[in-house]
């Protein structure tokens, strides 16, 4: 099957030995009619024919047998028969032939109604079928970004509801653990010229537990709502609306693996990384720091190189995971399978869609923080150069307003455009479009495309 499945396939060419829009008189041929004289071949295009009776008037001179065509020309109508159409490249319909084959100015005018024009007159396959928030068919890059757009809008009441309920229960207990637990953090060492080994490690200790509690809660919430719009986005393709109650359904047995890949990937991107600079680390601890230090950022960026490309290759498994109910590995092997040849595409698309969402969510997110660093009692100026290490709950509070709503525009639009690409990739490689038009209820849709191989 082709890689663009539901383009109109080329029609077949005009049959050998016809020519479409006669519609004339039927012209003579090597055979005697039923109430024709054996001798008498066919009429003469010149004269017209006796209304008392047919055949009256016959030319004494005829073309040989199976040679017969349209004169060129008429000496007593003074005009010349219509030129014989140009050849049709075979797509689109084709003008029924004449009831008698070729007639003497018995050729329809090309280009009128139910004749189109003849290698022109193919105005190009029919429009994809769209009975959700996109065609069916490959899309552009525009069309990725309005459909996920499309699907906030459509579904307002889903999508936003799943995506407020995840983003504060997130940010209760984001804020919860840092009101409570990590304003007693001590990272005062860690800014100590003097201070000494143990009380340094002892700070990177809390600070690297107090961002892993916050890491972990946010993977959470990331779980949680990328498997619930990815069913949402997936239902919205074949115009079907979809409760909570009913995505989470649908989602649930596959919730513990999505959180397994979502954890492993980045375990992976930060193995990579640390792989790459540790010939260097190893360089500066055992042997010439400054020499070390380079090869450890050499070795790091050429590592990162290597993360981002696997990180592509891999960004489908989540869509793969929860719509083909497939184990993490295997969704992995989709994702790169369906990624491989259109890995800058798939690139591009992902980046821009992260930086149109993160410039919407930081366009509310920046004012609430401001505005919580202005109540919060430092003051602005205070909150900028860095002063003060507890946050009060003036500030977390406030701030956690702007989380919340920035997190409802940034979880719909990264998990959509996640969805929409990857059913984009099983479009153009698998024909995914076939059956999603059949689980749409589109009749005949593809019929020729699945004929035309």
């Amino acid at each position: 099957m082709k890689d663009t499945p539901g383009w109109a396939s080329p029609g077949s060419a005009p049959s050998d030995g016809q020519e479409p829009g006669a519609s004339g008189p039927a012209g003579p041929t090597d055979r005697p009619g039923p109430a024709e004289p054996a001798d008498q071949s066919g009429p003469d295009p010149q004269d017209t024919p006796d209304p008392q009776g047919p055949g009256s008037q016959w030319s004494k001179q005829q073309p040989p047998p199976g040679q017969w065509s349209a004169p060129a020309g008429s000496a007593g109508s003074g005009r010349a028969a219509p030129p014989p159409p140009p050849p049709s490249p075979g797509w689109g319909t084709q003008p029924p032939p004449g009831p008698g084959g070729h007639g003497p100015g018995g050729f329809q005018a090309y280009g009128t109604p139910g004749y189109p024009a003849w290698g022109g007159g193919w105005g190009g396959p029919p429009p994809a079928a769209k009975p959700g928030v996109i065609p069916l068919r490959p899309l552009g890059v525009g069309e990725i970004l309005d459909g996920a757009v499309s699907t906030m809008r459509t579904y307002w009441r889903t999508v936003l509801g799943i995506s407020l309920t995840v983003a504060v229960v997130t940010e209760v207990l984001v804020i919860l653990l840092q009101g409570l637990v990590l304003n007693d953090t001590s990272t005062a060492a860690l800014d100590d010229p003097s201070a000494t080994a143990g009380e340094l490690t002892r700070a990177m200790g809390e600070v690297m537990l107090s961002s892993g509690a916050v890491f972990l809660i946010s993977l959470v919430a990331t779980v949680a709502a990328t498997a619930l719009l990815t069913t949402v986005t997936s239902r919205a393709v074949l115009g079907r609306p979809v409760t909570t109650g009913e995505a989470w359904r649908d989602a649930r047995p596959q919730v513990l693996k999505l959180f397994g890949l979502i954890l492993l990937l980045p375990l992976i991107a930060a193995t990579i990384v640390f792989g790459g600079a540790l010939p260097g680390i190893l360089v500066a601890v055992f042997g010439n720091t400054d020499a070390g230090v380079a090869l450890a950022v050499l070795g790091g960026l050429a590592a990162g190189v290597v993360a981002l490309w696997l990180m592509i290759r891999f960004s489908l498994a989540s869509p793969a995971l929860m719509l083909e109910k497939q184990g993490v590995l295997k969704s992995m092997s989709r994702s790169a399978k369906l990624v491989r040849g259109s890995w800058w595409r798939v690139f591009g698309i992902q980046l821009l869609a992260g930086i149109i969402a993160n410039i919407i969510s930081a366009i509310v997110v920046i004012p609430f923080t401001f505005l919580a660093a202005a109540l919060g009692g430092d003051g602005v100026v205070g909150f900028l150069n860095g002063e003060g290490n507890n946050l009060g709950w003036t500030f977390l509070i406030i701030s956690g307003v702007g989380s919340v709503i920035g997190s409802m525009i940034t979880f719909p639009i990264n998990a959509g455009v996640t969805v929409l690409l990857y059913i984009d990739q099983r479009i153009r490689r698998e024909a995914l479009d076939l059956e999603l038009a059949r689980a749409a209820g589109v009749q005949g849709y593809g019929a020729d495309a699945g004929s035309g191989g």
